[in-house]
């Protein structure tokens, strides 16, 4: 009987795997390797994400129900102690790797000026069972943060790391790469005038909200339509220190943008951005839910609610091949 390819199969056609396998040999993922390959590894864990399968159990029995497909796939049908041992011990540098290699091969269609990119940041977190002591958060909770770099016009991410849940959203941030001359739009955790002032160095326009405290200095007061969503729109300086011994080196003027949106609630919306139109500056804060229905959609439709294992290493590998699943069906789209 003639072979005919899976959907699977085809899903994996966007894997670069002659750069996955530089990748294993880099990290040494398959030295004194006998039983389990890091791409029998990988295609099992994408196996489960795509079909669904939430223990080791079921991604064994399903691949061996189709060890014949996997035969001309390259890949092996994994036993669920190999399997587990693989994701507790083989470096997750590998699969974050070949994340961050999608995500650029992703991107690299998208021709677009700089001025014209939007880039949301946020985090999620994600719970652990308690077991998980390296990611422990109090005497009863566990769990780790996915931080993500969101492209708003691409509809994908372009970068992820996972902390433990205890670590602050800005720390982590502070060791994003940063593109000069885009827009980034985040939310309150991200709060932190000195990166405010790197980021207003290398020409990115930003975009967040004011926290309830924070007072603004009011230079200029510009007008605003009476009868739509803006209530004002002002120029001033945040104050100059942000307790007694912490100076603000963010010096420049910013934007106080005030809208009140359906619910009712007002928001007072940052920005850099003294030229752009206060309907603009609060048209990009509102993209910043495109972030939030992707990781409502990675948490309902892949597999990082129940994972398959509890040390931080088998967590980073799952939620990277998550990461690299969406992608993949991403590319398949496109």
């Amino acid at each position: 009987m003639r072979h005919k390819n899976s959907v699977f199969h085809d899903l994996l056609k966007h894997v670069p795997w002659s750069e996955f396998e530089g990748l294993v040999t880099a990290h040494g993922a398959d030295a004194r390797v006998r039983r389990l390959a890091t791409k029998s590894q990988l295609i099992a864990l994408l196996y489960a994400e795509f079909s669904g399968a939430s223990s080791l159990r079921e991604i064994e029995a399903g691949l061996n129900s189709h060890a014949l497909r996997l035969y001309h796939l390259g890949a092996r049908p994994p036993r669920r102690s190999t399997l587990a041992d693989a994701n507790a011990l083989r470096p997750a540098a590998v699969f974050a790797d070949l994340f961050a290699r999608l995500a650029h091969l992703a991107h690299r269609g998208l021709r677009r000026a700089l001025a014209e990119t939007t880039y949301l940041i946020d985090a999620t977190g994600v719970r652990l069972t308690a077991a998980s002591r390296w990611a422990r958060f109090s005497a009863k909770t566990c769990g780790a943060k996915v931080h993500v770099i969101y492209d708003a016009d691409a509809d994908r991410p372009i970068y992820a790391a996972v902390t433990a849940a205890k670590i602050n959203d800005i720390t982590a941030a502070q060791a994003m790469p940063i593109e000069a001359g885009a827009t980034y739009v985040f939310d309150l955790g991200y709060v932190d005038y000195r990166w405010w002032a790197k980021m207003d160095a290398a020409g990115c326009r930003i975009v967040t909200r004011f926290k309830a405290n924070t007072p603004l200095t009011c230079v200029a007061d510009l007008a605003v339509s009476e009868d739509g969503p803006i209530l004002s729109d002002r120029i001033g300086h945040l104050p100059a220190r942000q307790a007694a011994n912490r100076r603000n080196p963010f010096g420049d003027p910013v934007r106080e943008v005030r809208v009140r949106i359906e619910t009712g609630k007002v928001l007072r919306i940052l920005s850099n951005d003294l030229d752009a139109s206060a309907a603009e500056i609060a048209g990009l804060y509102k993209r910043r839910w495109a972030i939030e229905l992707f990781f409502r959609w990675v948490k309902q439709t892949l597999k990082i609610n129940r994972f398959l294992g509890r040390s931080e290493n088998a967590v980073r590998i799952q939620i990277a091949v998550a990461l690299i699943a969406f992608l993949l069906l991403r590319l398949a789209q496109a």
